[in-house]
């Protein structure tokens, strides 16, 4: 493979734009696969969790042919909260495509990640995705990527962006609307065209950057990055400069380059080439493999700080060891310290009590994935409720302040902006059309703790939030949290539904009947401001009278189901999420101090 004949591509989109999709149309395409052969939808969410929510939460490589060239693609999260994966995999990439939703236009998350991409100079070409669907708007679309380009302070050659229009799941794109429909080949020629082959010296000293960690059960960690310049052979004596500077001496065992969505073993790598690399097993995010003679490290990428943490306590509740595998303190510890050797967005440090870690992130969604990762590898722990990380300048407090953008029906808009400015949100725009409004705010991350399920609630399911990282401002001052009280039990018992039929009366239960719980668990919410402690347990007086027709009928309202996000927003700072692998539940932080 010559180095002028690969392109490496990044595929930057806001979630559920279709990016995923496109990437198995292009592999479908370019005859990856053969006629009879079993395809999974989304090839590229490999993990559970992602093709569980259609959201994509690690980078990920593939690649495939057309013609004579090789097309690398780098497939990015396209949630601010995984921006740590976009900042670095983009330095992987001589260009970048720009998905956007042909209806929808460009989202906040799409300018987090084109900011990025335009901050590195790449070039761009804009794909204007979901064309077939009936409200689809794709001349407008255009417009607000071009006024967006403008607003990011785009470089005039960027500006003279190509547009392919493109419908990821019928596998077309074409040049101009009114051109037939057949396959991807204009996508494809206009990546040739356009993005440009990999620079670099091939006779240079050898320098490549990890920009993502892989782990093998046979190999060990992989380091996974583009050979900037020089070459990479099996065996070779290297160096791998690490993020403090020092050198270590290391040996390439195994390089593997991507096909498809495999990583297929080769010999030897060129000046350009994406490839995953084992040889040594504590190499990190961030370190350079180079010539142990003439050793150049390459800068490690910057990353935004976090602006959420969270602690993570072993789990002292009287359930204890019953479903996980993983329970102690060192469990903890060893599991979070492997999570920031692939996720340099992630900072862990241990407790001011010491018990248990405050675990700083990007965001809600970031360390909520985290929780549900560990969860379903067998951990039991328990977090507490996300507090935003503050900073002190010149002596003035400043928050977190997050860019928001709500789409609504035009009758929910006096809810959710009397909502919103309860928790200090600042009106910026506000754009009405065909009954629905689209309202762009100015919030405190300390402020959207909590609200999405709310604002569901007020939209009936209809509306649509996103939101995106601004800066750091002016502390917005005391925020209500929740002004309702919790429900909690006055001892450890199995529910019954005698008691639950009169306690519901009293609020929303979180419980069915015949379940263990604990003395201080929360088994709904209180339909008024203070706690309410209960006993789910009480059952009905038996006398040895017998009255015809006097039973009541005990007819109980299905508890409140909450997801793991909805657990971690709902808590307040005397409360904690105990989290298993087969059950979440509310408790007090304090058994008997409620």
């Amino acid at each position: 493979m010559q180095q002028d004949k690969i392109r490496n591509i990044a595929i930057i989109a806001h979630v559920d734009h279709g990016k995923t999709t496109l990437v198995d149309g292009l592999f479908k395409f370019s005859g990856s696969f053969r006629e009879n052969q079993k395809v999974d939808e989304r090839l590229m969410d490999s993990n559970d969790i992602e093709k569980e929510r259609g959201i994509t939460i690690t980078s990920k490589n593939g690649s495939f042919l057309y013609k004579d060239h090789t097309i690398n693609i780098i497939d990015t999260p396209g949630h601010a909260d995984f921006g740590g994966q976009v900042e670095r995999v983009l330095k992987m990439a001589d260009g970048a495509l720009l998905l956007v939703d042909a209806q929808e236009g460009p989202m906040p998350q799409t300018y987090f990640v084109l900011k990025k991409a335009l901050a590195l100079n790449l070039p761009i070409i804009v794909v204007i995705n979901k064309i077939d669907k009936p409200a689809a708007r794709p001349h407008w679309a255009v417009d607000e990527v071009f006024d967006l380009f403008v607003k990011l302070g785009a470089p005039d050659d960027l500006l003279d962006f190509p547009v392919v229009y493109a419908s990821s799941r019928e596998g077309f794109a074409v040049d101009n609307l009114e051109d037939k429909r057949i396959d991807m080949s204009p996508l494809c020629e206009r990546v040739i065209q356009r993005i440009p082959p990999p620079q670099g010296d091939p006779n240079g000293p050898l320098q490549v950057l990890v920009s993502s960690i892989d782990y093998s059960p046979y190999l060990g960690r992989l380091g996974i990055g583009k050979v900037t310049n020089g070459h990479l052979d099996i065996n070779r004596e290297i160096a791998v400069a690490m993020r403090d500077g020092t050198l270590k001496p290391a040996r390439i065992t195994k390089v593997f380059r991507f096909e498809v969505n495999q990583k297929i073993p080769v010999d030897h790598a060129i000046c350009g080439d994406i490839v995953a690399i084992s040889g040594m097993d504590d190499v990190t995010v961030g370190c350079t493999y180079t010539d142990p003679n003439t050793p150049i490290p390459l800068p490690p990428t910057e990353i935004d700080p976090p602006t959420i943490s969270m602690g993570f306590i072993p789990n002292d509740s009287p359930f204890t060891g019953r479903d996980g595998q993983f329970v102690t303190s060192r469990h903890l510890a060893d599991r979070l310290a492997r999570e920031t050797m692939s996720d340099v967005a992630l900072q862990v440090v241990p407790n001011e009590e010491g018990m248990g870690f405050q675990v700083s992130g990007r965001g809600e969604l970031h360390l909520s994935i985290l929780i549900e990762h560990m969860r379903r590898e067998g951990y039991e722990f328990q977090v507490t409720r996300p507090q935003v990380i503050l900073q002190e300048k010149n002596g003035v407090t400043l928050e977190p302040v997050e860019e928001l953008t709500i789409d609504v029906d035009e009758e929910h808009m006096g809810v959710v902006m009397e909502k919103l400015g309860s928790r200090k949100g600042r009106v910026q725009t506000m754009e009405t059309a065909n009954g629905m409004a689209r309202l762009t705010y100015l919030i405190p991350t300390r402020g959207l703790l909590g609200y999405r399920s709310e604002f569901l609630t007020d939209t009936r399911g209809l509306g649509v939030m996103n939101y995106v990282f601004h800066g750091y401002d002016t502390h917005a001052g005391e925020i209500k949290h929740r002004n309702r009280g919790a429900m909690v039990s006055m001892a450890a018992c199995k529910t019954v539904a005698f008691a639950l039929f009169n306690l519901q009366e009293r609020g929303h239960l979180f419980v069915g009947p015949g379940v263990d719980v604990y003395e201080g668990q929360i088994v709904g919410e209180h339909c008024r401001e203070g706690d309410l402690i209960v006993n789910p347990a009480k059952g009905k007086k038996l006398t040895n009278m017998r009255a015809a027709g006097s039973d009541e009928n005990v007819i109980l309202t299905p508890p409140v189901i909450m997801s793991l996000e909805d657990c971690i927003s709902y808590i307040n700072d005397d409360e904690l999420v105990e989290v298993t692998p087969k059950a979440i539940r509310l408790r007090k932080r304090h058994m008997r101090k409620w």
